[in-house]
């Protein structure tokens, strides 16, 4: 009888040991599952955040993010704790914690919170400067209408380029000031043929090149924008254009059309493909002899305060207006 008891109590003894290790095991499961779920959220909240990220064990690279840049990682010195880096055309905060042997390395792109700064500097000098020069060359211009009205017709072409200069310089004058301001639309309604006299206009009286062609096509829309604000932005497309093929043979073609929800107005020119594009639309960044590099960044300023784009393609080659109609 006694050997039985025993029997039933190794039984018992086995079936609670069992039921304990199934215990364990689910313990351990759900242990598992929340130990992976919270390596995945960590690994979503590193992906996140807006830095690249090293983790060195004895100098030796144990984790990194997408972020991280090799090419960067070479130009990161480790001994230095808090220091800006420059990069590539970026610049980057760098901060470096060490613990033990263990060194954790942070990039963060300030590119754009730095050339904030710099536009503003530079804008502030700028818009400073241009109210400066205003009235001279307003008194310029009224003198250079005197002097055409004097002279004789074979020296009026000096004068001519001398108003070709001024209204240059005016029309840096107001980019500038416009750029340095709060735009403030002043939308109507018309209709986007009318642009077209004025793109012609704009284009005869920039243009010194015989050997250009200009084709300009704007379908019958009645669209809703700011008309003048529109038109320093085609002007400065097409002064661009002419800019790019002042000594060549070439042609400018606008082309304009409704599409489904917006009005779209290509400006194509037939020079040369722009193959670095990444400060095409920076302020005061240009590639030309000629303009203070505004025109494009305020032209998208433009467009912006339209809630519209303006955007830059190959092949063919324009630069793109997309208004929305609604």
């Amino acid at each position: 009888m006694s050997e039985i008891n025993d029997k039933q109590d190794l039984l018992n003894n086995l079936q609670l040991l069992i039921e304990q290790t199934y215990s364990v095991e689910n313990e351990y499961k759900n242990l598992r599952k929340s130990y992976d779920d919270l390596i995945l959220i960590l690994n979503e909240v590193i992906e996140i955040i807006p830095s690249a990220i090293w983790l060195l064990n004895n100098d030796e690279i144990v984790f990194k993010n997408n972020l991280a840049n090799e090419e960067l990682f070479k130009q990161i010195n480790t001994n230095n704790e808090h220091y800006e880096l420059e990069f590539n055309d970026d610049f980057y905060q760098i901060k470096c914690i060490k613990y033990h042997q263990k060194t954790l390395i942070l990039a963060t792109n300030i590119t754009t919170e730095k050339r904030n700064e710099r536009l503003v500097s530079m804008g502030q000098v700028a818009a400073s400067l241009a109210h400066e020069i205003r009235n001279p060359i307003g008194s310029i211009s009224l003198l250079a209408d005197v002097l055409a009205a004097k002279i004789s017709y074979e020296q009026k072409h000096i004068v001519i380029q001398m108003k070709d200069a001024i209204k240059r310089v005016e029309r840096n004058i107001t980019s500038i000031l416009l750029f340095t301001k709060e735009l403030k639309l002043s939308t109507s309604i018309f209709n986007a043929k009318e642009l077209s006299a004025e793109c012609f206009k704009i284009f005869f009286s920039y243009n010194q090149n015989k050997e250009l062609e200009f084709s300009c096509n704007f379908s019958n829309v009645m669209i809703k924008a700011d008309k003048a604000l529109m038109l320093i932005v085609l002007s400065n497309l097409i002064y661009n254009a002419c800019d790019e093929l002042a000594e060549s043979k070439g042609q400018i073609k606008i082309n304009a059309k409704k599409n489904k929800d917006f009005y779209l107005i290509s400006v194509f020119d037939s020079a040369k493909e722009i193959t670095n594009t990444k400060n095409l639309f920076n302020a005061f960044s240009t590639t030309k002899l000629k303009g203070n590099g505004l025109g494009l960044a305020l032209s998208k300023q433009i467009i912006n305060a339209h809630k519209g784009e303006l955007f830059y393609k190959n092949n063919p080659k324009a630069f793109c207006i997309k208004l929305p109609l609604n």
